[in-house]
């Protein structure tokens, strides 16, 4: 009797985290898509990319709500002694592991090929948009700055690239020690600006490993959920027989 009580008590308190967790996410998304001008200035550089703030409220709006069902189907199922709630939560927390299982499996085996995949990303933007597009231009500038390097492979990403095309075979100030304009490619060459691509591989790694500790972690619960939930509707068919 008294483990079946624990198992009631964590189960609410596991709900509760859950729910509290969907209403902060359902506040972020309502803010988002109601007070749009702090939200664009959040966003900084990426602000001016069409509707994106809209994108992101919603999903937050989405996920945020669907947290607070599953809270509250947690907590009514373990507190009403509910084996229809309860079995419900269960499937939804479980489906919800598996498709966190499987997009960490597909994100492991893409983060071998990132650089390949940053690559293909980068060389067409600084080659076409660096210069001409407003976000993409802030967004590298601030990179290169940040990180004391220039392009993703080294100076050769902008050579015949339309910024240097419309500044008379130019580079960026960034690929040049004396980080003044014009800086032209022979320059450039001498000044043997590393690329961004190692170090922001590097910040990548790091930045994974932050969200694989609180993936992890968040896992862990949902296992504990996982158990607790089963454990509570096995019991209650032990106890109506």
């Amino acid at each position: 009797m008294a483990s079946f009580t624990f198992a009631k008590v964590m189960m609410v308190l596991f709900s509760l985290l859950i729910l509290l967790g969907g209403l902060t996410l359902l506040a972020m998304g309502i803010w988002a898509s109601v007070d749009e001008t702090s939200y664009l200035q959040i966003l900084g550089p990426f602000s001016s990319q069409d509707m994106q703030h809209v994108n992101v409220g919603y999903f937050c709006i989405a996920i945020g709500a669907l947290l607070m069902l599953l809270g509250l189907l947690g907590g009514c199922g373990a507190h009403k002694e509910n084996k229809c709630l309860l079995l419900t939560f269960f499937s939804i927390i479980l489906i919800i592991f598996i498709a966190e299982v499987a997009s960490a499996v597909v994100a492991l085996a893409y983060f071998s090929f990132a650089k390949g995949i940053l690559k293909a990303w980068a060389t067409p933007a600084l080659q076409e948009d660096y210069g001409s597009n407003a976000v993409v231009t802030k967004l590298w500038n601030t990179t290169m700055t940040e990180l004391n390097c220039c392009g993703f492979t080294n100076f050769t990403d902008f050579v015949d690239s339309k910024f240097a095309k419309e500044n008379g075979g130019n580079l960026p100030p960034r690929c040049c020690h004396t980080k003044t304009f014009p800086c032209n490619p022979e320059e450039a060459k001498k000044s043997f600006i590393q690329g961004c691509s190692e170090q922001i591989l590097e910040s990548l790694k790091e930045h994974a490993n932050v969200v694989g500790g609180v993936s992890a972690g968040i896992g862990i619960l949902e296992i504990a959920a996982l158990i607790v939930s089963m454990y509570l509707h096995c019991r209650m068919d032990k106890r109506v027989n």
